[in-house]
Parts: C-alpha cells; structure tokens; sequence
C-alpha cells in the first residue's frame, strides 16, 4: 500500500484535483496534505478531496516533507507537487514499480520537458565535479520521487529549495539503490527570474555541503532545529543529558575498513608496513590516504556497504536513543564512511578525517578536524587524541564526559576510555584497553552493553 505526500502553499486551484488524482489509484490508502500555514483554501479544499491534512509547524518544504514522513502510516512513500494539474495518469504507478518489486528503494521521478535553468547551469556542473555517479539524472532537482520510509528517516531534510538535491545525495550516500523514472509530459510552471538567484544560490549550497562538510557539522547543523526542540537546556537538566559513542573499526564494523580497501585494491602489504614503521598518527593518516589516491566516492562506499555490522548495534542504538541517550562515532577513518554508518544505524554525529574529493575521486589529500586536537580544555595530555573530539562532542550536546558510555577495540580508544564514565572493550586484543576499560564484550553483539546504561 501506497502514502502520497503533497507539500502544499497556496495552492488552492489545482490541491483538490490533486487528491482526487492519487486517491483514485487502488494502491494509494492515504493521502496527506501538509498545508505549510497557506494564505487561501489550501488546507480547506484539501481536506473536502479526502485528504488528511496536517498544518505544518514550521513554513519550509522540507521540514513539510520530515513532518509527512512522520505521519505517514505506510513503508512506500510518494512525494507530489500540490500546483500541477494534470499528472500523467500512470505516475503513481510508475513511480511505486521499481519500489514494490524491490528493484530500488529511491525514485526519482523525470518527465517531458526541458530541464530547468538551474538544473543545467548550477546542478548538473556540481554533480559532474563532486558526485559525478549522478551527473546522469536528467531532472535531479525534481519533487516528484518516491521511496521507503525506513530511508526518508535517515536523512536531513534542507528546508530550502536544497531539499530534493540534498534528499537524492543523501540517499545516494546510504547507498540506497538510485533510479530515475520518466513519467511523462508534465507543464511544469517556471521560476520567475527573480527566484533564480536564490534558488542557484540554495542549491549549490546544498551540493556543496554534502561534498564539502562530510564531517560532524553536518550532524550538528540542525542543532536549532531538531535537537533543541528535545533538550531541556534548563541548567538544573543539562546534568541529566547521557551519550554514547562508538569506535568504528572492528567495534561497529566486523573489520576494519582500511583493510577492507587494502585487500580490494591490493595495497596491504603497503599497509601493513606503514603501521609496523610509522608512528607518529598524524604522518600515518596522511600516508594511508595517499594510497587511496583516484578511488571514487563509489568505490568506497560499495567497500564499506559490502563490510558486514554486528548485528544487533542497530536495535541497541535504537533502545539507547529511547532511555535518552545521545549516540555518536569517533573514529580515525573517514566522514564519508562514518557518516555511512551513521545514517544506516540511525545515530546521531560523527566525528572522524575528511578524506577530499575532485571530481569525485580522492585526491590523497585528508584534513583532520580541529576538534581532535588538544585546546585549553583538554582532560588529556595528548595534541591529537579521540578524547579531543568526545570532549568537543560534550560540548555540543551538553553532556558530562563522566554521563558517556565509550565502546571501542583498539588502543587508539584507551584514553577516551579511560575518561569515558563508562568505558567498555568492545572484541578487543589489546590488553591495556581491557585493563582500563570498566566493563568488556566478547560477544559480537552489544546486547551487554544495555546493562551498562
């Protein structure tokens, strides 16, 4: 069964048709209008079609489109435009077959006609030089698309006209499988030409950002938005405020990911003696990013998505986040891949290396945050340390570093450990970190770990 959502302002000539149209489709048992505080009959009309109707919290299409994902009663989700009129008779259709035949968990729906100026003049030149695996979408900047909700609750929705470019990268970043699907000859009004500027202007933001900020920003941007409507920060309650944070590799991940591209590109005798003769970190960082040098965004994302998790961190997580617990990574490796697993566990930051891309391709390049290294605050006595950035993690979220539980594997995670409230070994060989960890799982599963919080 089939939710269509239709983000709607103003658009009380056309919304009706629109809610006849998709409740006419068997499939469909729900339509819902999120009515973003319309000036006219919208939400009126809508609701007279048979629609359910919801009045947005907030103006901005993408936190409409969060707030339809919420409401939404099925695991197939349609997105439509509220001012077109008429829709091609098969788009519904169309756009649920690749999903109900569990060839794609991601749509997005093209149609007959010119592509817009922005898309030909800022989306598509951005694609091409950060993502270019998507360079091919002939209309990337289309709202009408479809998917699952179990991946539209993973992503952060821009709420700006970034929404549906920034949706698709993310979603691509997932590794969801991607397809686009011509749906016809649709009249699509245009942008006045005093929109365009600021819609160029949101837009390559949004790509921008996704290429640029694959980091913790991105996971703390929405702090105003999100994480402050749920946060008491009454000074008698930030004392209450608990975190979790995961390592990784070989905690998270069943393996390392370096080790994983290692094998794949043949590199890992090259590895293994840069971790046997390089000691100082920082140098070794650099060193192994160089071996990455001209593989794609696609090629790493397929390594990581091919790596297995440990089974249930995603239910531990998930029970975690529902006793108040802030959940995060901080790992050595990578914002590309961490953020991977960030989404797909459904966390919320993570901190680890920026690894550049040009063109999409690595350029052996790797900048490592700020927040790893010492400041004045520092509870460590090391420049660049782990315990640096759940420190900076505290800070942004409000919690004591004594109020976290820490799980990791190797000695790269002692001294957090050792600070972390509660520390825990998670597999480890490393016989320091099990003397300085408080609590330690053998298991491959985090199950114990619960018992901890």
């Amino acid at each position: 069964m089939l939710s269509v959502i239709i983000p709607a302002l103003n658009e009380e000539n056309t919304i009706a048709n629109v809610v006849l149209f998709c409740l006419n489709n068997p499939q469909v048992t729900e339509v819902i209008v999120i009515d973003d505080t319309s000036e006219d009959n919208t939400a009126k009309l809508a609701a007279e079609a048979g629609a359910k109707v919801i009045t947005s919290a907030k103006r901005g299409k993408g936190i409409s489109m969060k707030e339809g994902v919420d409401a939404a009663l099925n695991d197939i989700l349609i997105f439509l435009d509220g001012d077109i009129n008429p829709y091609p008779a098969d788009t519904i259709a169309l756009l649920a077959k690749p999903l109900i035949d569990n060839e794609a968990d991601f749509i997005k729906g093209t149609f007959s006609r010119n592509a817009g100026r922005v898309t030909e003049l800022v989306a598509k030149p951005l694609l091409d030089i950060y993502f270019p695996a998507l360079a091919s979408f002939t209309q990337p900047l289309s709202g009408m698309i479809a998917g699952r909700k179990s991946f539209f609750k993973r992503i952060v929705f821009f709420n700006d006209y970034g929404v549906d470019i920034g949706i698709l990268l993310d979603m691509y970043l997932m590794k969801a499988r991607v397809t686009e699907v011509n749906i016809g000859y649709i009249e699509n009004k245009s942008k006045p030409w005093e929109a365009l500027s600021k819609m160029s202007r949101e837009v390559a933001s949004a790509i921008i950002t996704k290429a640029h900020k694959q980091h913790a920003q991105e996971h703390t941007i929405n702090i105003d938005n999100d994480i402050k409507e749920k946060i008491d920060l009454q000074p008698g309650n930030l004392l209450k405020r608990k975190m979790a944070i995961f390592d990784m590799d070989d905690t998270i991940l069943k393996g390392r990911f370096l080790d994983a591209c290692a094998k794949k590109f043949g590199f890992t005798a090259k590895l293994e003696d840069l971790r046997a003769t390089e000691k100082d970190t920082m140098h070794l960082t650099k060193q192994v990013a160089l071996l990455l040098k001209g593989k794609t965004i696609d090629e790493l994302l397929n390594i990581v998505h091919s790596m297995e998790m440990i089974d249930d961190i995603k239910y531990v997580v998930k029970e975690l986040k529902q006793r108040g617990y802030i959940t995060g990574i901080i790992s050595n490796s990578y914002t590309l891949i961490t953020n991977y697993i960030t989404k797909n566990i459904e966390a919320d930051f993570a901190y680890a290396n920026q690894l550049e891309f040009f063109e999409g391709k690595a350029t052996g390049e790797v900048n490592t945050p700020s927040y790893f290294f010492a400041s004045d605050e520092s509870v460590c006595g090391h420049s660049f340390c782990k315990t640096n950035a759940a420190q900076h993690a505290c800070t942004v979220y409000n919690v004591r570093l004594k109020d976290c539980i820490i799980a990791g594997d190797s000695k790269d995670d002692r001294c957090m450990i050792g600070h972390a409230g509660t520390g825990v070994a998670v597999r480890s060989t490393d016989d320091l970190l099990r003397l300085i960890a408080k609590h330690e799982i053998k298991e491959e599963k985090f199950e114990a770990l619960l018992t901890y919080a």
